[in-house]
């Protein structure tokens, strides 16, 4: 669930006044694109971001007019080189924001968290849906794609709150990423919200525990399993969705791995790691991580190919895991398996830079 959603829902829910600030498009060199968010509170705190700068201080100005007026609005910024030194900034191009006032107690926006929520918890994609046709009068729902993996296709299914538009499907441009689309001579703005797809980290060793606040601070649900019950105690994890005391030889007595779902392995010991490794093979898991030494993998790889396994399996391992920085640490090691990470999922959806 988003962060910045999660947010504004508690702070509406105390009574407070917020705004959502939202590039809804943007064109040419800037510092974010559609999708980048920021939350300001009626106290003036902000979270999240729109790329820094000059533009994400007057719209945090922006913002607080929008919770005085009680209204939303859209404005564009100009980043070209002519208009963009009247902002400080040479960038090239241009953004779309959308400020959402949301007034205390909203019951479409807290309707919105429920449902992200139930998303989240059941692990589905779920993507917002913001009707901004009428700027100061604004409506939201929740959709999600027919179909899954290969088989999406380009209808939504479109729920709107408490029955104030019946649900229905639309037919929209296929999207991998959050972008504002006009349907019927409506304008809608997409957006992802919950991302199906949970990280099983085998071994709740050190490394672990500095992995899973990593994973979970860029929205990677987590569950760690181990097979000793004071290494998968929830309280040493509070950041994963579900600690899991099981079997290392039939992890799936207590788990099912789908094709959206990322494996890291990082037991205690090589017949462990080695025993993951195969039941993992097993599964469509969208990655396979290993951590240890290339001498060790390899013997891992050997006895695996002894089963039948081929070398179209083997590729399936990104061994050893991580991004290549010279991590040492826990802590680093962590860094090196969360940027990849972010980038095997970039990838997934499409958001990959070329």
């Amino acid at each position: 669930m988003s962060i910045l959603l999660e947010e504004a829902g508690k702070a509406v829910r105390q009574g407070e006044k917020a705004v959502l600030v939202t590039i809804v498009s943007a064109h040419g060199s800037v510092p974010r694109g559609a999708g980048a968010q920021m939350l300001v509170r009626s106290d003036g705190t902000c979270m999240g971001t729109i790329g820094g700068g000059a533009v994400e201080y007057r719209a945090g100005l922006e913002a607080m007019n929008a919770m005085r007026e009680e209204r939303s609005f859209l404005k564009s910024y100009d980043l070209s080189s002519g208009r963009a030194a009247e902002l400080g900034m040479v960038c090239g191009g241009g953004v779309q924001i959308y400020f959402q006032y949301i007034s205390p107690g909203n019951e479409i926006f807290l309707w919105l968290c429920i449902q992200a929520e139930t998303a989240f918890q059941k692990g589905e994609d779920c993507w917002l849906i913001l009707d901004f046709t009428q700027e100061d009068d604004w409506t939201a729902g929740i959709c999600r794609q027919s179909g899954n993996g290969e088989n999406q296709d380009r209808t939504w299914r479109i729920q709107w709150p408490f029955e104030k538009r019946e649900q229905r499907e639309m037919e929209v441009p296929s999207l991998s990423k959050a972008e504002a689309v006009t349907v019927e001579g409506r304008n809608y703005f997409f957006q992802p919200l919950v991302r199906s797809g949970r990280v099983y980290i085998f071994g709740g060793g050190h490394v672990a525990r500095e992995l899973v606040p990593v994973l979970a601070r860029v929205e990677f649900s987590c569950v760690v399993f181990d097979d000793r019950e004071e290494f998968s105690r929830p309280e040493q994890f509070p950041q994963a969705v579900e600690t899991i005391t099981g079997d290392f030889q039939d992890i799936f007595k207590t788990v099912s791995i789908r094709e959206q779902d990322y494996v890291i392995i990082m037991t205690r010991g090589h017949e462990f790691d080695y025993e993951v490794q195969r039941q993992a093979l097993e599964t469509p898991a969208h990655y396979i991580g290993v951590m240890g030494s290339r001498a060790k993998l390899a013997r891992q790889e050997e006895r695996l190919r002894t089963l039948g396994f081929s070398s179209q399996d083997m590729a399936r391992f990104s061994a050893p895991i991580g991004v290549p920085i010279s991590a040492q640490t826990p802590a680093e090691i962590a860094v090196s398996i969360g940027a990849q990470l972010i980038m095997v999922r970039a990838k997934r959806e499409g958001r990959e830079k070329k």
